[in-house]
Order: structure tokens, then C-alpha cells, then sequence
């Protein structure tokens, strides 16, 4: 049986490690070892901060719809209570962008709510 030399794909494996670790501090974007930690760890709090995005984004578009509702005399439960009663199926992300952008569209929204 021949022998099967594996310098070509290990050099690209370690290659592979390495410029994933472009831009870290230290050694962790230099030595293999310490990369390879480096981006177990770098990667898991990449997923991690992909899901908590989301959370703060919903949270601040409740804060803006909150800010404007407030500002037509209407709560923020009672205006996404009244939505839902009138069947208005608008999204949080869409009505902070109208409250924020539009405000003269989202008042409209607000007072057929409110009737």
C-alpha cells in the first residue's frame, strides 16, 4: 500500500482556522491552538447574540409605539388590545416605523382604534 502524505490538507485546515481569527487580539489570531479556543468561544456568543437581537429590537419598537400612544392619550396595552379587537394586523416593527417616520399616518391608525 502507498503512503499518503497529508501536508496539503493540513496546512489548509490550520489556513482555515486562522482567517477566521483575522482581527483578534494577541496570539488567539496567530497560534492554532489559541484560535481554535478563541473561536468556540467567539462563535457561540455570535449565536447567542443573534437571538438576543431580536429580543431587544422587539423591545425597543414597544418602547416607540409606547412613546407616540402615549402622546394620543392611548396606553400601549390598550392600543395593541384595541389593534387586535379591530382586526388591524400591523407588526410592532411596522408600527414603530410608522410612529417614528409617519406620525401622521400612525395618528390615523391611533383614532380609528380609539372609535
Amino acid at each position: 500500500m502507498s503512503r499518503v502524505k497529508r501536508g496539503v490538507q493540513a496546512t489548509k485546515k490550520r489556513k482555515k482556522i486562522l482567517k477566521y481569527t483575522k482581527g483578534f487580539k494577541w496570539g488567539r489570531k496567530s497560534k492554532e491552538r489559541a484560535a481554535k479556543e478563541a473561536l468556540l468561544h467567539a462563535w457561540t456568543n455570535a449565536y447567542t447574540g443573534r437571538k438576543e437581537k431580536k429580543r431587544d429590537f422587539r423591545a425597543l419598537y414597544n418602547t416607540k409605539i409606547g412613546i407616540a400612544s402615549k402622546e394620543q392619550g392611548i396606553s400601549y396595552s390598550r392600543l395593541i388590545n384595541a389593534l387586535k379587537k379591530a382586526n388591524i394586523q400591523l407588526d410592532r416593527k411596522i408600527l414603530a416605523d410608522l410612529a417614528e417616520h409617519q406620525p401622521a399616518i400612525f395618528n390615523q391608525i391611533v383614532a380609528a382604534v380609539k372609535q
